[in-house]
């Protein structure tokens, strides 16, 4: 029998095409309810889930789930529950590598843009504000020559890194928050002697941006509290375009409408796609709709990736990136 896809929703061509030409696929005509997806995994009559990150592949899903894999359209997989995956001998793949340069460059895009107030501006002039020339009129805060403060130094954060340093930023990271690790010149490779490793609350306390690149798990759920941000400088903007769930949206917004930090640029919410109530209406951010890595190039490479998981996982091959290896049972 032909391998049988399930996918929640449309990616692009180059990878439906190859699913196609590899077995049966079912598009569904609109994304799938909790529970109509639980339904349509259990029902037997697909080999493979092919998901979005807002599908919740969680453990209820899993019990009664006929799969023999679960390729996830995404780098992030946290929306899968990965253990209980592996138990039931159901492989989890993702897309990872293709989308570091991307989402580096949204980071500095909101680096930017909420330094230099670029929503308020444009606003302004479309809304026929704008009169002329002033002095004071739309007066941000400077990029080069203040702190770029990371939390986490893999992929994302070195690209983030490399773009920060050559806009003459400083540098300074903490590459495994909450927990603490020392990083050696040569890990560091390229970036030895041009960033400066931290203890996570120092990076907090001494960044003018801090951009969050690390990933969602137990550890990092509301790495960014209260407290944090109230340990951070009334002048510094927070960055996030990793996972919305690691900043406590609610307490971001009363730290945005008091003071305790000048902006925030965000790329991904706690919520998403709803919004802490207050944030959307706050002029000192920078809201984007998880547009990471959203440039054709990168979306036809992950779509490609997901189907090349798919394929392998169908025909009871350990696929090109499993998340879970350990559940392969050739």
């Amino acid at each position: 029998m032909a391998p049988r896809f399930l996918v929640t929703e449309r990616i692009p061509a180059a990878g439906l095409d190859l699913l196609h030409d590899a077995g049966q696929v079912t598009l569904l005509p609109a994304v799938p309810s909790a529970g109509e997806l639980r339904a349509l995994c259990a029902s037997g009559d697909y080999d493979v889930l092919l998901s979005r990150l807002g599908d919740c592949v969680d453990a209820e899903l899993l019990a009664a789930a006929r799969l023999r894999g679960v390729s996830n359209y995404a780098v992030g997989f946290n929306n899968i529950d990965v253990p209980a995956a592996t138990a039931r001998g159901i492989l989890v793949g993702n897309t990872p590598g293709v989308l570091t340069d991307a989402t580096a460059d949204i980071a500095m895009l909101l680096i930017l843009g909420t330094a230099r107030r670029v929503i308020e501006a444009d606003s302004l002039v479309r809304s026929g504000g704008f009169t002329g020339w002033t002095p004071e009129l739309m007066v941000g805060a400077d990029v080069s020559g203040q702190v770029l403060g990371l939390a986490g130094f893999g992929r994302i954060a070195r690209a983030t890194a490399r773009r920060a340093l050559a806009f003459g930023m400083g540098v300074v990271f903490s590459p495994r928050p909450p927990a603490e690790r020392h990083v050696s010149d040569a890990e560091l490779g390229e970036f030895a002697g041009k960033v400066r490793q931290l203890p996570w609350g120092d990076v907090a306390a001494r960044a003018d941006f801090l951009s969050i690149h690390v990933p969602l798990n137990e550890s990092t759920h509301h790495l960014v509290d209260a407290a944090v941000l109230a340990a951070m400088k009334p002048t510094a903007f927070l960055i996030n375009t990793a996972r919305g769930p690691v900043v406590d949206e609610a307490a971001l917004v009363q730290a945005l409408r008091s003071g305790v930090i000048a902006g925030a640029g965000l790329d991904v919410y706690e919520n998403e796609p709803a919004l802490a109530p207050g944030l959307a209406e706050l002029p000192n951010t920078v809201l984007l709709p998880h547009v990471g890595s959203a440039t054709a190039p990168v979306r036809n490479k992950m779509a490609v990736l997901a189907a090349r998981n798919a394929i392998a996982m169908a025909k009871g091959e350990l696929p090109p990136h499993a998340v879970n290896p350990e559940a392969h049972r050739p």
